[in-house]
């Protein structure tokens, strides 16, 4: 039986070109919980952290298959965002919550089943 790779990395990168040729402010939100993921842990509420990743907002931003990976400045200090694609909920437009959320994955070990969806509009 083949393995077909995760279709999030391809819809988190056609999102993101949506939102931004929209002239909106493409946000992530991320399971912070999930390994690998390194964000600013003051920027954490309830386990997850809603990242601006708009062009003005930071640098060198990397859509890749496994990772997110993108400099930004917090509380004027800069800081290098790594995010496991797995761990990432949803990605949205600021300005009309219009976008895709995504099925939240447990950290291992932890026996969690699934939790309930943001509340963020799905694109129709």
């Amino acid at each position: 039986m083949h393995t077909i790779s995760s279709n999030r990395p391809y819809l988190v990168r056609a999102l993101y070109e949506w939102i931004t040729d929209n002239n909106m402010t493409p946000h992530l939100l991320v399971n912070a919980a999930i390994e690998g993921v390194h964000v600013p842990e003051k920027r954490i509420e309830d386990g997850k952290i809603v990242l601006n990743i708009a062009p003005g907002a930071t640098r060198d931003l990397e859509l890749g298959n496994e990772w997110i990976l993108f400099n930004a400045r917090f509380d004027c200090k800069p800081f290098a965002i790594r995010i496991p694609v797995n761990a990432i909920l949803a990605v949205y437009a600021r300005e009309n919550g219009q976008g895709m959320i995504f099925p939240e994955e447990s950290p291992p070990g932890s026996g969690k089943a699934k939790s309930s969806k943001p509340r963020l509009r799905v694109i129709k």
